[in-house]
């Protein structure tokens, strides 16, 4: 006799596990801590099996039906329905979201922390609302373009070009890994909007230069950031770079300051000479952030760097608007000025730690052109130094003189 949801309810748990048969090789089985499971006993390729179709009440008596019913379809097409059952849940298991966090794990010892926390908060953000659970067997291009056209539509269309890269690196990660067939992320970024170049906003012009030193001197915040301030138009390094100083990375007794190569872009051991005025800078703030980790330590807490928007907002409040000069941009207002003064090309592009594409030139080590690089860096503080006291200052091919 069939099974109804009043004879179910009154079944009890017994010494042993026992079936109660509904129909057709359906039934139900009590275990001896009262579960009620539902299963389906069939023959497939002359073996008796058994599949297993959830517990009841989860599953009612008439969703137990229907999937029974589907089962039989699916054996009279010559197809078991365990490996059906298996089929979907490897495709469950193999979702963009499960493989995504599996490349993420993978490539994440190569990459700067704050780097990694990017990527993986850009894709939380932008990707994984529409993509993590979707089988990536079955995400189309059609789908990928739609995540990133929603980027491009609120104006972010660098970040865009790469959320698609990531994306297309995900996709050749599940292809390697036998987890996808093929890359419907692959040449993405064609179809989107053409990232416009611009050249980050620096002061170059002598004059103006005085007057943003002039400024920094004058800022009336934090001693942290204004050291940072006054040391970041003398040594030029990037912004992460400063923010991410250390004090062991600063050799006082030989005026360098040696950056491991895991916090350089370029990712090689870089040095950069102190000037007198950079030293002195460091001396004054060594007793109040020596006793810690970072040179320039966040407000909130010694245990982490200052925050990357630090400076600018400082910048701004010196009445410097992110148009017209960034902390990146004391990079080309060095480079820009020290060409000007008629030091050589060479020596400047390894100051600013930039790749040296010329294979002529040779491969790159830590002391190239130490000697040139450390008058030329002395010569730019007093440079600066002389601009900010007035003193008309000449530097032609790296000699100095003030007039």
């Amino acid at each position: 006799m069939s099974l109804n949801d009043v004879k179910i309810k009154a079944l009890k748990p017994g010494d042993k596990p026992y079936r109660v048969a509904d129909s057709e090789g359906l039934y139900l089985e009590v275990t001896t801590t009262g579960s009620k499971l539902w299963r389906l006993k069939y023959r497939f390729g002359n073996k008796q099996k058994t599949l297993a179709l959830g517990k009841y009440p989860e599953i009612t008596l008439a969703a137990a039906r229907d999937k029974k019913i589907i089962a039989k379809r699916q054996l009279a097409e010559g197809i078991d329905p365990n490996q059906v059952k298996k089929h979907k849940k490897a495709e469950q298991s193999n979702t963009f979201g499960i493989i995504a966090l599996e490349w993420f794990g993978n490539q994440k010892p190569k990459w700067k922390k704050g780097h990694a926390q990017t990527i993986l908060r850009r894709l939380e953000k932008n990707v994984f609302p529409w993509m993590k659970d979707r089988p990536i067997r079955e995400i189309t291009t059609r789908e990928i373009l739609e995540v990133l056209r929603r980027m491009e539509a609120r104006g972010a269309v660098d970040s865009a070009h790469r959320v698609g890269q990531f994306i297309n690196q995900i996709f050749l990660y599940a292809v390697a890994s036998a987890r996808a067939e093929t890359n419907p992320a692959a040449d993405i970024n064609k179809a989107l909007k053409v990232i416009r170049t611009r050249q980050l906003p620096a002061i170059t012009e002598p004059n103006r230069i005085k007057d943003l030193l002039k400024a920094i001197d004058g800022f009336e915040g934090s001693f942290v950031v204004h050291s940072a301030l006054r040391i970041a138009p003398l040594v030029f390094v990037r912004p992460g770079e400063l923010r991410h100083a250390e004090w062991t990375e600063i050799d006082f007794e030989n005026s360098t300051w040696t950056l491991p190569a895991d916090k350089m872009k370029m990712k090689r051991e870089h040095v950069v000479p102190l000037s007198k005025q950079a030293l002195q800078i460091l001396e004054d703030l060594y007793p109040l952030t020596g006793s810690g980790g970072y040179v320039f330590p966040s407000i909130r807490t010694p245990a982490r760097p200052m925050s990357e928007n630090t400076l600018n907002v400082a910048l701004m409040r010196l009445g410097f608007s992110k148009e017209e000069h960034c902390p990146h941009g004391f990079r080309s207002m060095a480079s820009t000025r020290l060409h000007e003064m008629g030091w050589d090309s060479r020596v400047i592009e390894v100051q600013l730690a930039h790749v040296d594409r010329n294979k002529i030139r040779g491969i790159y080590n830590r002391a190239e052109y130490l000697d040139d690089r450390t008058r030329m860096m002395q010569a730019w503080a007093d440079y600066l130094e002389g601009l900010k006291s007035g003193a008309k200052v000449l530097t032609i091919n790296g000699n100095k003189a003030i007039n």
